[in-house]
């Protein structure tokens, strides 16, 4: 099962909920877990060149299941995998992507956002994924 338009509202509505709230225009990307676009906000006054950003961390994060942040280990200097940020199109190794997994555990998208400084876009990308975890994988009507 994949992240669901309903789900991807929600989503998007907290990180534009969030980032409003920390005075951070935003550009938000929601990515299924085919790492393909489900949906995409560009809050007034967000930078233009974020947009491509906040789309690379939200699939990479579903290309691969773990925060962002967490695969700068591979590409660091010293690291294990030089040039792996280079691979699939270009991913992206600093936070704010963020994998969603539903209920049971299992991925099924992910959230990037980008705008801000590194870690406004982790806080309002974590926004989205814990108003995810509220309740945004209950059934709906």
């Amino acid at each position: 099962m994949s992240i669901t338009h309903l789900q991807a509202d929600i989503a998007i509505a907290a990180a534009v909920r969030e980032a409003t709230a920390i005075g951070v225009p935003m550009n938000i990307a929601v990515y299924d877990d085919g790492a393909n676009m489900k949906a995409f906000v560009r809050m007034d006054g967000a930078f233009l060149g974020s947009a491509d950003i906040a789309q690379n961390k939200a699939r990479t994060a579903s290309l691969f299941g773990f925060n962002t942040e967490a695969l700068y280990e591979f590409v660091k200097p010293g690291g294990t995998s030089p040039g792996f940020d280079r691979t699939n199109g270009g991913l992206i190794v600093f936070a704010g992507g963020i994998p969603v997994h539903d209920g049971e555990g299992r991925l099924i998208g992910a959230i990037g956002v980008s705008g801000g400084a590194v870690a406004q876009d982790y806080q309002v990308a974590e926004a989205a994924i814990t108003a995810l975890a509220a309740g945004g994988f209950q059934e709906q009507p």
